[in-house]
């Protein structure tokens, strides 16, 4: 038997398949594969218009088309603060699109638009024999087919979805002209920076109006709708530039350009419209005005065209805004640097870098100035990096002071400065650049005038796009010191004056019936300087001052007596601890209660939304005129009013905040330092007639800021630098004394108490740890009446001791 197989039949080819040249085979395949393709989808046409057509969804939103208004944010000075809702749109009707706009859209999207149906197959056909021959997939989806799929379908791709777009490209074509389709289609395409239409797109991304558009920038545009982020000219200019280049040709190809307009097209530089250059920074209030209105209208506040004015004055906010900013980064400037936010692999080709850089930095976005940069290189005296925008930067000198044990060799890997490390950088006001933290602290600023309740600035965070949490309006804080004022407001009525002396000893408090633990409060300083005026006492911020107020005057009381500056008394539990401002407070619900002292005792609600007005113009509503001279909104009387501010001011002189009038050179100023405990939360608020204003300064999830940090270090600075430009060409004016109080020695009193009524003294009793008998005499001076007359010096006893409260103490109280 032969070893040798036979052939079967199956592995001879057909006599006549042998027979075909190879050359006939490839040019059956090139002409029977298209041609089957054509043969099947003109059959599956059919059979979906015999099924699917009855069935498809009407088109009047096509044919009455109005399009989603969204709802812009302006400013008091009319700027642009925001616009929110799904669509970001000027509608235009076809005959005000310019041709340039028009051609360049048809060039590379749809040549043939007006010599098909709706459905290209010419463009199929061609598209499937370049797919064939490249391996990039050719689009065929013709105007009237993305006008069909944008309006009413997914973007999932799948046959089903791609079938119901053909036939709803048909039913267009049947009941819309052509200039009608592509109007719409102009008006509608998405095209990147939330813009719909090329309307919105030539403000967005150029600042004019359409109807100035050049070839190149039309050029630009048209190139958006295949892929708005991809080729977006801000994000990425150069693969941007390369699809604009390729439209041009085509416009040229297409008879819409000479060759001259071509080739100076191809030369002209374009100039953008970045987010960077043209934001005011009020995106905090803009969002808070934002939820008021969706609040009020639901919906409908984004398809509307409402037009929502606030009050904030576009210079006060972003001096606030760089204010805020600046005291926040020199805060961090004292921290340890943290190390590099990322790390990211560099490939060793240089051509493949600036795609890697842009894609990593995509995860850490730029925060105004504080820009993200990855390394390139690093060594001890010179880090090289690159910015999102492809621009290469050193960093050297001064510029690595923070960050020069992260560039050791033996630096822990986390915190290392090498080639791949995802850095914050800032420009200095020389043009150096210098590696910083990215800020973990936060802050608050908020202003407003108190004579109407109008906010003039909110600042709600270090940035908006690290966090859109409105410190201002969400962040409920204990208030520390910040919150005494108001207990003092409440001891004058009971009849206390500044001049009444309180002694700063020592106090213990028991477990007592409510089962906490037993509580020793302390001063700040840790000193007990013995008995003090109740003025003394508040410019020093002396706890045990508030406390033994607190505790004479009854907890209740003063609960009930804060919620008239409109304060919530359920987040202010009657407690010793109010004393030290132990509640949960806001920067703007600070605002009011010291707007209430700004007024002389009357109070106007907080205003941020002044207006609105829909998209015709029309006022829908407006904001209650309020005045600070309104009797019918008095809180407290007059003349407590006055008095406690006199109280403040001498913070304000010779106080924990005595900065504030030898850095301003003004008398009439009023505040109050604050500082909870561990230096959790650190406080200034303060005002004059013209404005309160407030900052805060802590972290989102409570921790120390650090040893010795407080609210005259922290927070009182900011305020200054802010104040500083807000009462600009403010002429200075003191409060003048209100009916019912009198002037005796130096001091106030109600007038009722100021021939000796009242009460003169109180904790007398209480040991102070200071035995030193010389200073005796300086007590007894305290005691001296309005004839000179010493009264009787009490005999010292142990430090009472009576129950403790129930909430934990916001020291340290400076």
């Amino acid at each position: 038997m032969s070893d040798t197989p036979r052939p079967s039949s199956t592995d001879s080819p057909p006599a006549s398949h042998a027979r075909l040249h190879p050359g006939l085979r490839l040019l059956a395949w090139l002409v029977g594969v298209p041609l089957a393709a054509v043969l099947g989808f003109a059959l599956l046409l059919g059979l979906a218009l015999a099924v699917a057509y009855p069935n498809l969804p009407a088109i009047s939103g096509l044919v009455d088309y109005r399009p989603k208004l969204p709802m812009r944010v302006v400013s008091a000075d009319g700027v642009t603060l925001g616009e929110f809702g799904e669509e970001r749109r000027n509608y235009l009707p076809i005959k005000e699109i310019p041709l340039v706009m028009q051609e360049a859209v048809l060039a590379i999207e749809d040549a043939r638009f007006y010599q098909h149906g709706g459905i290209d197959y010419k463009g199929i056909l061609r598209a499937g024999i370049e797919n064939l021959q490249d391996a990039r997939s050719q689009g065929a989806s013709t105007i009237t087919m993305q006008v069909a799929r944008n309006f009413y379908l997914s973007t999932e791709k799948t046959l089903t979805r791609k079938v119901y777009e053909i036939l709803l490209a048909l039913k267009i074509e049947s009941q819309l002209s052509k200039e009608k389709i592509l109007e719409v289609y102009m008006n509608q395409i998405y095209l990147g920076q939330r813009a719909y239409g090329f309307a919105a797109a030539s403000e967005i991304y150029f600042g004019k109006p359409l109807k100035d558009i050049t070839v190149a920038e039309a050029a630009m545009l048209a190139g958006l709708p295949k892929a708005p982020s991809a080729y977006n000219p801000i994000v990425n200019l150069k693969r941007a530039t390369v699809r604009q280049r390729h439209i041009i040709g085509r416009m040229r190809d297409n008879g819409y350009i000479t060759e001259a307009q071509h080739d100076e097209a191809l030369a002209a530089t374009l100039t953008y419209r970045t987010p960077r250059s043209s934001g005011i920074h009020a995106e905090y209030a803009a969002e808070t005005a934002r939820q008021m209105v969706f609040a009020q209208y639901g919906d409908a506040a984004y398809s509307r065209g409402l037009q929502v004015e606030l009050s904030l004055n576009t210079t006060e906010q972003m001096h606030a805004y760089r204010t805020l900013r600046r005291g926040l980064l020199n805060f961090e400037a004292r921290k340890p640097y943290r190390g590099p936010s990322a790390f990211v692999d560099l490939p060793k080709d240089e051509t493949k870098l600036d795609a890697r850089v842009a894609e990593a930095l995509e995860d850490h976005p730029d925060f105004d100035d504080l820009r993200a940069a990855v390394v390139t290189s690093a060594d001890a005296k010179k880090v090289s990096a690159v910015l999102q925008n492809g621009e290469s930067i050193s960093v050297s000198g001064d510029g690595l002071r923070q960050v020069r044990p992260a560039l050791a060799a033996d630096a822990a890997p986390k915190l290392q400065i090498r080639r791949g490390a995802v850095v914050r950088v800032m420009k200095g006001s020389k043009g150096d650049w210098g590696i910083v933290n990215l800020p973990e602290v936060e802050g608050a600023l908020v202003s407003m005038d108190p004579q109407t309740g109008q906010i003039r600035a909110m600042v709600g965070g270090f940035d908006y796009a690290k966090s859109k949490f409105n410190h201002v309006t969400q962040a409920w804080r204990q208030p520390g010191s910040s919150f005494k004022p108001f207990i003092y407001s409440a001891a004058m009525e009971k009849g206390y004056s500044p001049a009444t002396v309180v002694n700063d000893a020592p106090l213990f408090f028991d477990a007592g019936v409510t089962g906490s633990q037993p509580w020793e409060p302390k001063n700040y300083d840790g000193q007990f300087d013995g008995p003090m005026s109740i003025r003394r006492g508040l410019a020093k911020s002396k706890n045990m001052v508030s406390i033994r107020l607190l505790k004479a005057i009854g907890p209740s009381y003063a609960q009930q007596w804060v919620t008239k500056f409109g304060f919530e008394a359920e987040k202010n539990p009657p407690y010793l601890t109010m004393a030290l401002g132990a509640g949960a407070v806001t920067p703007l619900s600070m605002a009011d209660g010291y707007g209430v002292l700004a007024n002389g005792g009357i109070r106007v609600n907080p205003v941020l939304i002044t207006r609105i007005t829909d998209n015709r113009g029309q006022l829908i509503a407006q904001a209650p005129a309020q005045s600070g001279q309104d009797e019918r909104l008095r809180a407290i009387p007059a003349r407590n009013a006055f008095i406690t501010s006199s109280l403040l001011q001498e913070v304000t002189r010779t106080g924990t905040a005595s900065r504030a009038q030898a850095v301003l050179k003004r008398p009439d100023l009023y505040g109050k330092t604050g500082t909870t405990n561990d230096s959790q939360d650190a406080w200034f608020t303060g005002y004059n007639k013209a404005l309160v204003a407030v900052v805060w300064i802590g972290y989102d999830t409570p921790r120390s800021l650090g040893d010795k940090e407080t609210g005259g270090g922290l927070a009182l600075p900011i305020w200054i630098d802010y104040m500083a430009q807000a009462l600009r060409g403010v002429p200075v004016s003191e409060y003048s004394a209100p009916d019912g109080i009198t002037q005796v020695g130096n001091e106030w009193y109600y007038t009722e108490n100021s021939q000796g009524g009242g009460v003169r003294s109180l904790g007398l009793e209480d040991v102070v740890p200071r035995p030193a008998e010389e200073e005796r005499k300086g007590i007894l001076d305290l005691f001296r009446d309005t004839d000179g007359v010493p009264s009787p010096s009490p005999a010292p006893s142990t430090p009472a001791r009576p129950a403790a409260p129930a909430a934990t103490p916001a020291e340290p109280g400076r």
